[in-house]
């Protein structure tokens, strides 16, 4: 399939969302020069955040290469740092290998593999018989096992544990039967960190929601309350701030990972679905009726405040994020791709979202703004049969609103969820937060429903809580692109 989109940067953006979704490459390429170097933010959302994805760019004659021709750069140097194994194909016949490796270490090593073609490379006839390149022979299943004596001790660590609880990681997200198989046969709580949201449905009597900035008090606060903690693909990061001060058996088919910042008392290298079938099949079955008793209370509890913020009055009139994502929760279909941009509306949306395990996508480690739309058409690419939805903010969606015009070209069935607060208002917070001036954050902005209605697609645009789930509900239900522009308010999360 081909999809011609308007800006290289969002075709990155479109080939990392497809990735994080399927965990398969998707290729984004572009002319020499300009085109070349506009990829790179998308491709470094993929690489820090471990996904795979082929970059293919074009370059100038390699006649004229060198003393600075028209869109002349130097694209080797120029993918360096962010792709794992770049090279320039000279010569036809060796274009498949070539390929072939390129695809090869984007998928072992989870990267950016990039071909370079100059101009004479790309008008050569096509090798009419190419040798194959079959995946078979040439990649290994990654289906490992720890070894058997640190297996064993991580079995009498959480056999000893009075209280353990489960960190799952977007890393683990795969293996989410595996996950709720083990922590049933434990009685232990399941969190999960922000980019692993969904993994494990809210409604499950033994999830606890995100941990973090982006999340919630009851995964904290059990969190706090256990003896150990059995991380599950998740990469330690500060947002998440998953505590040093308990046990911790961390399971990873990374290397790396393990123990990556600080030690971890048990690090596991393995692939986790295999780990986890292992340990289930060898774990004691537990019952631990207080541990579901707490995460009840906590919901209890957390629900009612919840509420009380969806109910407060703004001072600026305009819908608390909290009552949009209330509302969200009840009608999003299960299986559903939420792909999620940077800021407040990120914030809101992990706290205040209840997922009945929805994909989500989400630009993790680079927290790159206008991710969520570009990411949402990679995701409809990859599964056009699913309700694929994007969440963003007026600032995140303004990074690429043009590519609205191409959902409408290929019919791509997307909602934009806009919360539309005229404001960069994450900065704004931390201005305030600083103690600094609030200085140059506002925004101004179009009518962006009128804009979609323009484009070619629906556009709804909601400024009353009550006309919130109508709206949401006809462009879920719409066959092709919408956006819903709700006038969100700035000032609370």
């Amino acid at each position: 399939q081909y999809f011609g989109i308007r800006h290289e940067g969002a075709a990155a953006f479109a080939a990392s969302g497809y990735a994080k979704l399927t965990g398969k490459p998707a290729a984004c390429f572009a002319i020499a020069g300009p085109g070349a170097t506009n990829l790179l933010t998308g491709l470094w959302d993929a690489k820090v955040d471990r996904v795979p994805i082929l970059a293919l760019t074009g370059q100038v004659n390699t006649q004229v290469l060198g003393p600075g021709a028209f869109q002349e750069v130097p694209l080797d140097k120029a993918f360096e740092a962010v792709a794992a194994w770049s090279q320039t194909v000279l010569r036809r016949k060796n274009g498949t290998e070539l390929m072939a490796l390129a695809l090869k270490h984007a998928i072992i090593k989870r990267d950016v593999g990039h071909l370079i073609f100059p101009d004479e490379v790309q008008t050569m006839p096509a090798v009419k018989k190419p040798t194959p390149r079959p995946r078979d022979g040439r990649i290994a299943p990654p289906q490992i096992s720890p070894p058997a004596a640190d297996l064993d001790k991580a079995i009498n660590m959480i056999e000893q544990a009075k209280r353990p609880g489960i960190i799952v990681g977007n890393g683990a997200r795969p293996f989410a039967q595996e996950i709720i198989a083990l922590a049933e046969k434990l009685d232990a709580p399941i969190i999960t960190t922000f980019k692993a949201k969904g993994s494990v449905p809210d409604s499950h009597p033994l999830a606890c929601g995100v941990l973090g900035r982006s999340g919630t008090p009851i995964a904290s606060a059990t969190m706090v309350r256990s003896d150990l903690l059995l991380v599950l693909g998740a990469s330690f990061s500060n947002h998440t701030s998953i505590s040093k001060k308990r046990p911790i058996i961390q399971v990873d088919f990374d290397r790396m990972m393990l123990g990556k910042f600080h030690e971890v008392t048990l690090p596991l290298w393995g692939e986790i679905g295999t780990t986890l079938q292992t340990m289930t099949k060898r774990v004691t079955p537990q019952s631990r009726p207080d541990r579901r008793d707490y995460v009840a209370r906590l919901w209890r509890n957390w629900r009612t405040d919840k509420q009380k913020r969806a109910d407060k009055p703004s001072p600026s009139g305009r819908i608390a994020n909290a009552a949009i994502f209330q509302i969200m929760s009840d009608i999003t279909p299960a299986d559903a791709v939420i792909a999620v941009d940077v800021g407040n509306n990120a914030y809101s949306f992990g706290m205040y979202f209840e997922s009945k395990q929805q994909h989500v996508l989400m630009s993790g480690y680079l927290g790159s703004i206008g991710f969520a739309f570009p990411a949402a058409m990679g995701a409809w690419a990859a599964a056009p049969q699913r309700k694929i939805i994007a969440v963003a903010g007026d600032g995140g969606f303004g990074q690429y609103l043009a590519e609205f015009t191409t959902a409408v070209k290929y019919s791509m069935n997307i909602t934009l969820v806009l919360l539309n607060n005229c404001e960069i208002a994450k900065i704004s917070r931390e201005q305030r937060g600083g103690n600094f001036h609030v200085w140059q954050t506002s925004l101004h902005n179009p009518n962006f429903a009128q804009f979609a209605q323009n484009c070619g697609g629906l556009g709804i645009r909601v400024e009353k809580i009550e006309a919130l789930r109508p709206a949401l509900e006809q462009a879920f239900a719409h066959d092709g692109p919408s956006l819903v522009e709700i006038i969100s308010a700035a000032d609370q999360l």
